[in-house]
């Protein structure tokens, strides 16, 4: 029997209205609504507040893209690539950067000597290999299922041998890490393509760098003619049942290449698209989605001309499958307002609406509010065309070709497969019968069904019978920031989408932990107590932990930053000034806001919204009515701060850089009303890019000294003064690839020797910046967000591969 509304929001002491939001921004029932665990409920009650993160996500990115004129360049990415590959070539022996499966990664002997201490040796992966991330595709070897690869938003492709048991990346210089979708030749095992960059962001925020392929199943290589800006969003890729043809769906339309080297391409649909794919057995035949336009299109001459599907109206993203045991009959999940399922029964021509109901007959609301982002449709059984499976949020099975949908998995359970779902994939010997094994890859990494006919079909949830998780080692974490105590050993990061999580060197790689849900952002941990640490939520909602990181936040009382649980009006509310970050009730800052604790004096944090913030007592009981005291000690500049820096042994020395480029300081930051002062705007030596200031390092032993990088595609990221601001140089100097340089580290003992996080992978120098070398092991290809030191071991967080460390303390 259906449950009401109002009987849930009685049960949940929540209004009827909050009942209706629930169920449609997290494209659930309420019966799933029901089952929330209290600490839930009130997460989700928060989450309502910001009902597209992904795309807030995406325009973060972009921001820190930007050149100076507030465009991108053009295959900016492509070309940045190429600079570090060629670096690395001058830098070491020919080699092919790769992993354990192949023969190339490592520097041969004989090599040059490492760059500013490191050695190949000493860089360690330290997870997290049980937490994953954005998994776009998913294919499997037809002859030997347990080979499985998988692509991922920003880790590139990872393969396992043993059916996910343990997973490795096939190719660490893989020219660009930030995959969209992969597809296998079905007459060649040992070719397939992948496509980077990721369309599904409604703006062009994670770009990727054309087509890559293997014809041997370990070696991957561009196609060079892929190599444009209409290459530069790849979300699906199709091969014909001949593999005489592919069909690539871009940002930009729909591409066709019909000669085996892949050489030539034609541009056959001008739309965008974000899904293609052909007929199982007939390559003469094919369908195409739209990416955000409400439209899908079918071709009978193998992809060389198209026509408009009849059907509709429709809005949004179209996602497509044909059924495997009837490809005249094609589902269509479209988007609209919250998930609508389409059948045609003449392979794609005309479609009609399925019911798309509830069991109890109640719409269904599957795809929730971000069917944009998170939309998968799969009939693969070769018994059944009307079994279906859907995802959005959570994964649905219908029986009866659509008309109904029974949730089978519950985002917040640990047990069941996690939120956000974008590819589902048959086992190469799924017959319905005897195998019924089903792969999913969603925001947490790849998951497997073994009995697609019961996984899921507990009487009520949460729905966890007969899910597997299968990320063991598939570390593709996209991290925004890290910090380390180097007493406890122990590290936390804000995830994106993965919250905040700690790694407990007793506890190892595989059981990183979370202490506070959603999407992490900054970090700090507290120097002189190993038990304190702090995060943040979205828009500089900051969090304190006083467990070692341990457990996660169950009363929604662990905001500093003012907000918190109204347990009377069942609300999030916020305490009053002083005891709250007024930019951050206002969403007055970046989407990952910076905060730093004071490395002088463990109760101040400073924290950037449009305003800069301080509380002198970080340590502050919190309450519902009291807590940390706030203070903006500096008035806005017309751009939100972007980073933030104190200097080691002097805390009224505090630098300040802003999302457009501006950079200010302060002599007396512990007053109560700092003097704040503009350093690079003019002068014979100025400090020259006008675009997203991403971050400000100090000297540890000169406090005149100071690093400012930047974003954009542009070959001087990196700057430096020696004179407190006075005159800047460019330390860049196309020494580094034009790429956004996020994060700069200086040897705390050895402080010529410079460690540069860029979007391209970690560059080192042993002589203060003068001449820089790319690492060719651990933190590679993949963004570095951050770096930090634990003593003398320099900790590097990646957006896409996790982390590493490397201990420098052997530094002659």
């Amino acid at each position: 029997m259906a449950i009401s509304d109002e009987e849930v929001a009685q049960a949940k002491n929540i209004s009827v209205e909050q009942v209706q939001l629930l169920c449609r921004a997290r494209g659930t029932t309420n019966e799933s609504l029901a089952a929330l665990p209290e600490a839930v409920v009130r997460r989700a009650l928060l989450r309502l507040d910001f009902p597209d993160l992904p795309t807030a996500r995406g325009l973060f990115r972009l921001k820190q893209e930007c050149s100076d004129d507030g465009s991108v360049r053009p295959h900016g990415l492509g070309r940045a690539y190429e600079q570090a590959g060629a670096m690395l070539s001058r830098a070491a022996p020919a080699m092919t950067a790769g992993v354990p499966t192949g023969p190339n990664g490592r520097r041969e002997r004989g090599g040059p000597a490492p760059t500013a201490g490191m050695h190949l040796a000493d860089w360690v992966w330290l997870g997290p290999g049980n937490v994953g991330g954005r998994t776009r595709g998913i294919v499997i070897d037809p002859a030997d299922p347990d080979r499985i690869w998988a692509v991922s938003a920003g880790g590139g492709v990872w393969h396992t041998k043993d059916g996910g048991a343990q997973w490795e990346p096939v190719d660490d210089f893989l020219a660009n890490l930030a995959c969209g979708c992969i597809a296998r030749d079905p007459s060649d095992a040992s070719t397939m393509y992948v496509g980077t960059g990721e369309a599904f962001q409604n703006l062009d925020a994670i770009r990727g760098n054309g087509i890559f392929r293997t014809t041997d199943a370990a070696t991957w290589s561009p196609l060079p003619a892929t190599r444009t800006p209409d290459f530069r969003f790849v979300s699906r890729i199709a091969v014909s049942p001949s593999g005489a043809v592919v069909l690539a769906a871009t940002s930009t339309g729909l591409f066709r290449s019909a000669d085996a080297a892949r050489a030539q391409w034609t541009q056959v649909l001008d739309v965008p698209l974000g899904h293609v794919a052909f007929d199982p057995q007939d390559g003469k035949k094919a369908v195409a989605g739209a990416l955000r336009d409400g439209a899908a299109w079918f071709s009978r001459d193998g992809g060389v001309t198209w026509a408009l599907a009849a059907g509709g109206p429709w809005n949004g993203r179209v996602e497509l499958t044909y059924a495997e045991k009837d490809p005249d009959i094609v589902y269509a999940s479209v988007q609209m307002t919250s998930g609508q399922i389409w059948r045609s029964l003449d392979g794609g021509k005309t479609y009609k609406k399925r019911g798309t109901l509830t069991p109890d007959g109640l719409p269904s609301d599957y795809l929730g509010g971000q069917g944009w982002y998170d939309n998968a449709v799969w009939a693969g059984d070769p018994t059944d065309s009307d079994l279906v499976l859907v995802g959005g949020v959570n994964l649905f099975r219908s029986t009866d070709g659509g008309d109904h949908l029974a949730e089978i998995s519950t985002w917040w359970d640990p047990a069941s497969a996690h939120a956000d779902q974008h590819a589902i994939v048959s086992h190469p010997g799924y017959d319905g019968v005897t195998n019924r094994t089903v792969f999913f890859g969603n925001d947490g990494g790849v998951f497997k069904a073994d009995d697609l006919s019961v996984v899921g079909s507990e009487p009520e949830p949460p729905f966890v019978a007969g899910w597997t998780e299968l990320v063991n080692n598939y570390g593709v974490t996209q991290f925004y920031s890290g910090a380390g105590h180097s007493g406890s050993g122990k590290i936390i990061g804000g995830a994106q989408d993965n919250g905040s999580i700690a790694f407990d060197p007793a506890l190892g790689t595989q059981d990183w932990r979370p202490f506070f849900g959603g999407d992490g952002g900054w970090c700090a941990s507290d120097p002189t107590d190993p038990d304190v640490f702090y995060g943040e939520y979205v828009f500089l909602n900051i969090h304190r932990n006083t467990d070692g990181a341990t457990t996660d936040d169950t009363q929604g009382d662990r905001y500093i930053s003012g907000q918190f649980f109204n347990f009377v009006s069942r609300e999030w509310d916020w305490k009053p000034v002083p005891f709250r970050i007024t930019d951050a009730k206002n969403e007055d800052a970046l989407f990952i806001a910076p905060f730093v604790l004071d490395p002088n004096d463990e109760n101040r944090i400073l924290a950037g919204g449009v305003s800069l913030w301080r509380t002198n007592n970080a340590k502050q009981p919190n309450t519902a009515v009291d807590g940390p005291k706030w203070a903006a000690i500096k008035p806005g500049a017309g751009a939100m701060i972007s980073a933030i820096a104190v200097t080691r042994g002097d805390s009224d020395a505090v630098w300040v850089g802003h999302e457009n480029g501006m950079v200010f300081r302060t002599a007396n930051g512990t007053a109560p009303t700092p003097t704040w002062k503009r350093v690079g705007a003019t002068g014979p030596s100025p400090l020259a890019p006008r675009r997203y200031c991403t971050g400000i390092t100090v000297h540890p032993a000169d406090p005149d000294t100071v690093y400012v990088t930047f974003g954009g595609y542009e070959p001087d990221n990196l700057w430096v003064t020696t004179d407190g601001g006075t005159t800047w140089a460019d330390l860049a100097g196309g020494a580094l690839p034009p790429a956004p340089v996020r994060a700069l580290a200086v040897h705390p003992r050895r402080t010529d020797l410079l460690y540069a996080g860029t979007e391209v992978g970690l560059f080192a120098s042993d002589d203060a910046g003068a001449h820089w070398s790319p690492t060719n092991e651990g933190p590679t290809n993949c963004s570095v967000d951050d770096l930090f030191w634990m003593d003398e071991t320099l900790v590097c967080v990646t957006h896409g591969r996790g982390m590493f460390h490397i201990d420098l303390s052997n530094v002659p």
